[in-house]
């Protein structure tokens, strides 16, 4: 059984995580495949919008403990490999030159919750619910949980999740700023497709652009990032979307952007 499926219809992908008998954990053969399939997407010519979701009952429920059980006297000395193969997906997920979309539904925990945050977008169904798992288990995060828990919410209240690795439900998870919205289970897989659409038929060359910026506005001084949206912003200024942007604006109609 393939651990990660992709299907693309029209110019819209949608990555499912396929251990749906374990809510998706994260299993070696899990985790080559999401970085091989991202590095895969990610090259692509054709995809405007991406959604990531598991299947059935849960998003992704973290890594295999019963893994790390059955290797626990040798784990450390065998998980940077597979480490690094984690974080080249979640380098993926942030490199895409288009918008990605966690589809989330019930449990979303350890780098399952690294994954969400690297995309762009989430949507919860009501269902959902989010927890950092590490420390129960005796282990600090990985996945990049210490790096957008603290963008996301904050460094308290990063340091309170990872620490005391409490659940949170989606409503709490749409009050801390940790998804865009929470809608009923039975909407959530229509929403998502909804926002998919509305994303795919955007103007990706800008969207590539603004999704470089804020990935890089962490690590660059003010100058250096006022410099680089002025680029951006030029190269934009030459794409076919721009022209029809500002056309349409005037004409008063809906533009019509290819991508392009």
């Amino acid at each position: 059984m393939n651990t990660v499926l992709f299907e693309q219809n029209s110019s819209i992908g949608v990555m499912t995580f396929n251990r749906p008998d374990v809510f998706n954990a994260m299993s070696v053969e899990l985790i080559l495949a999401f970085r091989d399939v991202t590095a895969d997407i990610m090259k692509s010519n054709t995809v405007r919008a991406l959604i990531v979701r598991g299947a059935g009952k849960a998003f992704l429920a973290g890594g295999d403990v019963a893994h790390f059980y059955r290797e626990r006297d040798t784990v450390a000395e065998t998980i940077k490999p597979l480490g690094d193969a984690l974080h080249e997906g979640i380098i993926n997920i942030r490199n895409m030159p288009f918008p990605v979309i966690a589809e989330v539904q019930g449990a979303c925990a350890g780098a399952g919750l690294s994954v969400m945050m690297a995309c762009d977008f989430a949507i919860a169904g009501t269902a959902a619910q989010f927890k950092t798992a590490y420390t129960q288990i005796g282990l600090s995060p990985d996945g990049g949980s210490t790096y957008f828990l603290p963008r996301l919410l904050g460094m308290r209240k990063a340091t309170e999740l990872i620490m005391l690795s409490e659940t949170i439900n989606a409503e709490q998870a749409l009050a801390l700023g940790l998804v865009n919205r929470v809608v009923a289970n039975d909407a959530l897989s229509n929403d998502a497709m909804q926002l998919a659409e509305r994303l795919a038929a955007g103007a990706t060359q800008a969207y590539a652009r603004a999704k470089r910026l804020i990935n890089q506005s962490w690590n660059t001084s003010i100058k250096e990032h006022l410099d680089d949206e002025i680029a951006c912003f030029a190269d934009c200024a030459k794409t076919d979307d721009f022209k029809e942007g500002v056309t349409a604006f005037m004409e008063k109609r809906k533009p019509k952007f290819t991508g392009k």
